[in-house]
């Protein structure tokens, strides 16, 4: 099943992918006659972001959630060749660099990490405070969308959707579980469905006001340093003994290299769609 689990990230990953450039795409068509919300590709965009979100959610029950999220990370790196068509002679040495430290970057993850999730459980005070967290983040996204501050808003999507990886690792739902009142009295459950719709949100305005490399850049480290760590710390996803040096390497260059690629600034052109 863990096989299966990590073709669905990878799927998720690719979803996300052309949910960003789709975005992008309908986010340049808008104009005063045809504005963003009469757009085809933006809004097509916005649905394969919740079907990413949704797979992310299934892969997030039989992985850690730093191997997921270090999958969905990978998008940058496509985001970064579908900008230039895939055509590699063509893209900045800068770009490429970021390009292949991201892939190396993520076999080192793989690589230290089991792959496997635990059975851990967050502190009893952790449902109700991501819950407010997730509520704050929601309530942020028009203030910063009106401030036009794209990577603000990217950062906040990045917290959001490393909340929700959180809270659905946290939850420990049996595959027969029924939407009942006890289920929905459960903070954590409301946590996880507000930070992956403000998620999906905060990412759909910041690539309306911001360029798509910065903004998946930001969205991508954000969205596996934060529940990574936590992950690791607080729900004992487990790291294979002696790699612990290795997944930091590697998280550090995950990093690294997507802001690598998002100070290049790759603009996907609008013939990328």
């Amino acid at each position: 099943m863990t096989v299966v689990a990590l073709l669905v990230a990878v799927v998720a990953m690719l979803v996300n992918t052309a949910a960003t450039l789709l975005e992008a795409a309908g986010s340049r068509r808008a104009t005063s006659d045809r504005p963003l919300w009469r757009q085809p590709a933006y809004l097509v965009g916005l649905v394969l972001d919740a079907l990413g979100w949704v797979l992310a959610v299934v892969a997030l029950r039989y992985l850690s959630v730093i191997t997921v999220q270090s999958v969905l990370t990978s998008s940058v790196a496509l985001t970064a060749l579908a900008a230039h068509r895939f055509r590699v002679r063509r893209m900045p040495r800068s770009q490429l660099v970021g390009v292949a430290g991201v892939v190396l970057a993520l076999v080192l993850v793989a690589g230290a990490t089991t792959g496997q999730r635990s059975e851990g459980t967050l502190p009893s005070a952790a449902a109700p405070v991501l819950l407010v967290v997730a509520l704050a983040l929601a309530a942020a996204g028009l203030p910063l969308a009106r401030a036009g501050r794209p990577l603000v808003l990217a950062a906040a999507a990045g917290t959001a959707y490393g909340g929700a990886a959180l809270g659905v690792r946290a939850l420990h739902l049996s595959p027969d579980v029924r939407v009942d009142a006890d289920l929905l009295g459960r903070p954590l459950v409301w946590a996880v469905v507000v930070f992956g719709v403000t998620g999906v949100l905060h990412v759909a305005a910041a690539l309306r006001h911001g360029q798509p490399g910065p903004v998946v850049g930001v969205v991508s480290v954000t969205e596996v340093v934060l529940p990574g760590s936590a992950g690791l710390v607080l729900l004992g996803d487990a790291v294979r003994p002696g790699w612990t040096p290795v997944l930091v390497v590697g998280v550090l260059a995950v990093a690294a290299s997507v802001a690598l690629l998002s100070r290049s600034g790759s603009r996907v052109p609008s013939r990328a769609v």
